[in-house]
């Protein structure tokens, strides 16, 4: 095994910790100065119109609330390893954020949580961070869901024969996997997933699926006000289920996180275009959407990134709880 001399590895990790930061801010600058689509004129006469201290100070708030509950569900569930501080929680998932930027579908950000800890527990925290997200798909699938057949019944967007065979495919699929369950592939299988998901104790599944419902409320309703402070007026079922819709279609799409309120945008624009909403002010939102809850926290992550020391894999046990 070639072992790399220390200041070798140390100006290794500093050029990616740069790459990483420089990759991320590029792709943010370039997403907002290049975006066509984007009529800043129209927005700053329609908040010089509606400017409430009150109003920005809520919309934040909910951004931060957001993150929040994420950091919380991360604490709550590597608490199995290691009991980590909210502020080690924060570093952790702001400097994972930052690292799956530019990945597909986030991937990177598994990595970026995995290097805060030994080499030996990678597996488990890949596994965590697994559970961390999935319950977040989850519950974007189910509240997804139920908002396309109620904007669907009341629209007709799609008809009831498309929707029936739409949800026998998804039906037919989970059964197919369920029965195949036992099939191992490189050592891994439904079964000993499902084994392992039950060896985690039942209050910190609970304690998950609150925390990721109450982010969910968050982030919709986020989406709702930016709605209602851009003048849409429209029934609030109507409204909610157009924008669990978009979230549940675009999560469904394969993306980088940089490119989250494009494909977002593209998806909003079709469904809230069906509700009459003008098309600017649905890429604007969903522009909005993706600064609050991705770009700033990627902003701060980037401090954390390049703050990031790498743990020596001597170090034991109670080495590595003492450096968190």
């Amino acid at each position: 095994m070639i072992s790399i001399p220390h200041k070798t590895k140390q100006f290794l990790v500093l050029i990616i910790k740069l790459l990483i930061v420089g990759g991320a801010f590029y792709f943010i600058y370039n997403q907002l100065a290049n975006n066509d689509k984007l009529d800043w004129d129209k927005f700053l006469i329609l908040f010089q119109k509606n400017q409430s201290v009150a109003g920005v100070g809520f919309i934040l708030l909910l951004s931060v609330l957001n993150r929040f509950f994420e950091i919380l569900k991360w604490q709550n569930l590597v608490i199995i390893i290691h009991k980590i501080s909210k502020a080690e929680a924060t570093r952790q998932v702001l400097a994972a954020l930052t690292a799956g930027l530019f990945t597909p579908n986030g991937v990177g950000e598994y990595a970026g949580k995995a290097i805060f800890y030994h080499k030996s527990e990678t597996k488990q925290i890949v596994f965590l961070n697994l559970i961390c997200n999935g319950i977040q798909m989850v519950l974007t699938v189910l509240f997804g869901i139920f908002g396309l057949l109620y904007f669907n019944g009341t629209y007709n967007v799609v008809n009831t024969r498309t929707v029936l065979i739409l949800f026998g495919v998804l039906s037919f699929t989970f059964a197919l996997l369920f029965s195949v369950k036992k099939l191992t592939l490189k050592g891994y299988s439904i079964e000993k997933l499902i084994h392992k998901i039950n060896e985690i104790p039942k209050s910190i599944h609970r304690k998950n699926i609150l925390l990721a419902i109450c982010r969910y409320i968050v982030f919709s309703h986020q989406y709702y006000f930016l709605f209602l402070a851009f003048d849409v007026d429209l029934p609030y079922l109507t409204l909610m289920s157009a924008i669990t819709s978009v979230y549940f279609l675009a999560s469904s799409l394969p993306t980088f996180q940089f490119l989250d309120f494009a494909v977002k945008g593209s998806v909003a624009v079709y469904f809230f275009g069906i509700l009459g909403v003008n098309e600017w002010i649905v890429i604007f939102i969903s522009t909005l959407m993706w600064f609050l809850n991705v770009v700033l926290p990627v902003i701060i992550g980037s401090y954390y990134v390049l703050n990031f020391k790498v743990l020596s894999p001597t170090l034991s046990k109670g080495e590595l709880d003492k450096t968190q």
